[in-house]
C-alpha cells in the first residue's frame, strides 16, 4: 500500500538553523528571531495534534539534548520502514545530522511492530556518498519505483544499491530551482499518492528527462498534477498521503503549501484524498523542510 496509518515523529529539543546543511538547501533562510525553538515546538505540537484529531496513529519520540541535532525534526532522512519488516538506515551529508540515527528508537518500535532486518548503508558516508532516505527518494511503493533527483545529497550509486536490495526500479533526473540551483531533496518537488503524483515538472530542465519521468508516472497509473516553481518554493511538493484508522486517505501538507494551491489543483487532489494542513512557517523557514519531511512512515507489520 502507498499510504500507512503509522507515523514516527521526533519532538525537537534544540531546533535551529543548521549551518551545515544551508549550503545546498536553498529552502533554508536564516532568521533573526530569538524564539525559534519555542515557535517550532508550538508548530510541531500543533501538527501532531492535528494528525491525531484526524485519527492518524503518531508515535512521538523526544529528541535528546546530546548530541546536538538541530534537524532531528526531519526523521525521514535517516530511516525508512517497509512492509516486509525491513528497516533502512541512510548515509547523511552533514555530520551533525548523522547523530540523528538512534537504535533505541528502533528497539522501542519493536514493541508494536515486526522488524525482520535492519540494513545499515550509512557506511557510504566514508566515501562521501549520500542518500537521505525518503527525502532523496520519493517511493512509489505500489509499483516499486524510486524517483530521485540527483544532488550532493542523493548519490546514484547508493540509490542503485538501495534499489538492488529492495527490488525497486530507480528513475533518476536532474532538478533545479528558478535560479538553476540544484534541488537538494526530491521530496520538495514531487509527491506520490496511490493514484496521483504532484510534481514540479518545470524544475526538470532536460526535456528528455522530463518526458521520461512523466511517462513513468503515467505508465504506472498516476494522474499528474503539476505545480509551479513558485508553488514548489512554498513547499507544495512536500506533501504526504497517509491513511487514518478508518482507512481514509489524507493528504498532509503545511498551511503555506495549501494556500499556494489554486482551486483547480485543490479540486483535483480532493478526488483522491481529504486535505489536512497545519502552520509550519518557522520550521519551513529555518529548517528548509516542511510537512512531509517531518513524517517517517512506518510500513512495518504490526504485532
Amino acid at each position: 500500500m502507498q499510504a500507512t496509518n503509522h507515523i514516527l515523529m521526533i519532538r525537537p529539543v534544540n531546533f535551529k538553523f543548521n549551518e551545515q546543511t544551508a549550503g545546498n538547501n536553498k529552502f533554508q533562510v536564516a532568521s533573526t528571531e530569538t524564539n525559534i525553538h519555542e515557535q517550532a515546538l508550538k508548530e510541531f505540537d500543533g501538527f501532531v495534534s492535528m494528525l491525531r484529531q484526524n485519527e492518524v496513529d503518531v508515535t512521538v519520540v523526544d529528541d535528546t539534548l546530546q548530541p546536538e541535532t538541530p534537524d532531528s525534526i526531519f526523521p525521514n532522512n535517516w530511516v525508512s520502514f517497509h512492509e516486509d519488516g525491513s528497516v533502512f538506515l541512510y548515509p547523511m551529508f552533514s555530520e551533525n545530522r548523522r547523530q540523528e540515527r538512534r537504535n533505541d528508537i528502533l528497539e522501542d518500535l519493536k514493541d508494536k511492530f515486526e522488524v525482520s532486518h535492519v540494513s545499515d548503508i550509512s557506511f557510504y558516508e566514508k566515501q562521501y556518498a549520500f542518500l537521505e532516505g525518503t527525502g532523496s527518494m520519493v517511493l512509489d511503493r505500489i509499483n516499486k519505483i524510486a524517483y530521485a533527483c540527483l544532488s550532493v545529497r542523493t548519490d546514484e550509486e547508493v540509490l542503485n544499491n538501495f534499489c538492488m536490495l529492495t527490488g525497486y526500479e530507480p528513475v533518476t533526473f536532474q532538478a533545479v530551482d528558478a535560479t538553476n540551483f540544484p534541488i537538494y531533496h526530491t521530496n520538495v518537488m514531487m509527491c506520490i499518492g496511490d493514484q496521483f503524483a504532484v510534481i514540479c515538472l518545470d524544475s526538470i530542465k532536460n526535456p528528455d528527462e522530463k518526458d521520461f519521468v512523466a511517462l513513468s508516472l503515467i505508465n504506472s497509473g498516476k494522474k499528474i498534477i503539476e505545480i509551479s516553481l513558485e508553488q514548489m518554493n512554498r513547499f507544495a511538493g512536500n506533501m504526504l498521503q497517509v491513511a487514518n484508522r478508518m482507512n481514509e486517505n489524507l493528504l498532509v501538507m503545511s498551511e503555506q503549501a495549501y494556500l499556494s494551491l489554486n482551486a483547480e489543483q485543490i479540486s483535483k487532489l480532493e478526488k483522491y484524498n481529504r486535505i489536512i494542513y497545519a502552520p509550519l512557517y518557522t520550521i519551513e523557514k529555518n529548517g528548509g523542510g516542511s510537512a512531509r519531511c517531518m513524517l517517517a512512515e512506518i510500513h512495518l507489520p504490526t504485532k
